[in-house]
């Protein structure tokens, strides 16, 4: 069975709206078609009011460890979604926020620090760094003002060509730079963008320029959105980066929690949250004596998640 839409023949020819029905003794009885004259089509102002085109687009922040890549994101999105430590290579997975600046929206990926990986985890770290690269519609090349410098950004994720994306380079924390230190990467990195995404220094320009590299695009997202991630992700970051600022000597950064149970229902939030380490030995430290480490960890999580949901916890 061939399917046609309405008003076409077993041979598919249109039939025209103005035809008539086929006459027994020859063809349509109705008089041919005239076009009518029509008048000449004269130009008007348009006074509707133009609405530009929108942009939208992905733009992955990469770094080495400690660049500032994190302070970066929360900064831009206006309040705390990636967590910021002292510990190198505190950001695990890409964490995502979302600016909206004038008609574009921009779609921010944190990123693992770009390093040379020696085991598993930081092997892990660096492939969710260099898929963001892949997915980037621009990327953000975020360099520490005080390691002088830096390497070429192909050379620093160890990518076997150039990224396709564009790439803009930005040097932080430059409000702690001297004349002379920031005279000299001005002439090494022509085109660069000096901020300090601690104080906000040049964060307005920088984002003008980055909204400028997206495509023209619809929203990828609602407008009032700040992340596609989901809450007891945050949660579980909450009580890690706790856990680091309160036994950053003892326990290494690999230390992981996740989020069992997150009940919303009523007030208060209940949250049942496991933490793990790497060793057997390090379980007496989470938990210090007579549970006196957990119960701090509990207690300073639970401020921060409580600011964050806006709910008692």
């Amino acid at each position: 069975m061939v399917l046609r839409p309405r008003g076409r023949g077993r041979v598919g020819r249109r039939r025209h709206p103005f035809e008539g029905p086929p006459h027994p003794g020859g063809p349509s009885s109705f008089p041919p078609l005239r076009p009518r004259a029509r008048a000449p089509v004269r130009p008007r102002a348009c006074t509707s009011n133009f609405r530009p085109m929108t942009r939208s687009g992905i733009v992955t922040v990469v770094g080495k460890p400690n660049a500032g890549k994190s302070t970066l994101l929360n900064r831009l999105v206006g309040q705390k979604l990636a967590i910021t430590s002292p510990k190198p290579q505190s950001t695990r997975d890409r964490v995502v926020g979302i600016v909206m600046q004038d008609d574009a929206q921009i779609v921010l990926l944190d990123t693992p620090g770009l390093l040379d990986p020696k085991y598993a985890l930081q092997e892990s770290m660096q492939s969710a760094a260099i898929k963001a690269l892949e997915e980037a519609d621009a990327i953000v090349y975020l360099i520490d003002g005080h390691e002088g410098e830096p390497v070429p950004l192909r050379e620093a994720a160890r990518l076997d060509r150039d990224p396709s994306a564009p790439v803009i380079t930005v040097v932080n924390k430059s409000d702690l730079l001297t004349p002379a230190k920031r005279e000299q990467l001005e002439q090494a990195l022509p085109g660069a963008i000096f901020m300090s995404a601690l104080t906000g220094e040049e964060v307005s320009g920088f984002l003008s320029l980055v909204a400028a590299r997206l495509p023209e695009s619809p929203f990828l997202y609602p407008e009032d959105e700040v992340s596609t991630q989901s809450v007891r992700f945050f949660v579980s970051e909450m009580i890690r980066e706790t856990t680091l600022e309160l036994l950053h000597e003892e326990i290494p950064y690999s230390i992981a929690c996740e989020v069992e149970e997150y009940r919303e229902g009523r007030s208060p939030h209940f949250i049942r949250a496991v933490i793990y380490v790497e060793r057997e030995s390090q379980k007496g430290m989470v938990v210090g004596a007579r549970g006196s480490m957990i119960k701090k960890i509990g207690e300073k999580s639970r401020k921060k998640i409580e600011s964050f949901v806006g709910e008692k916890v």
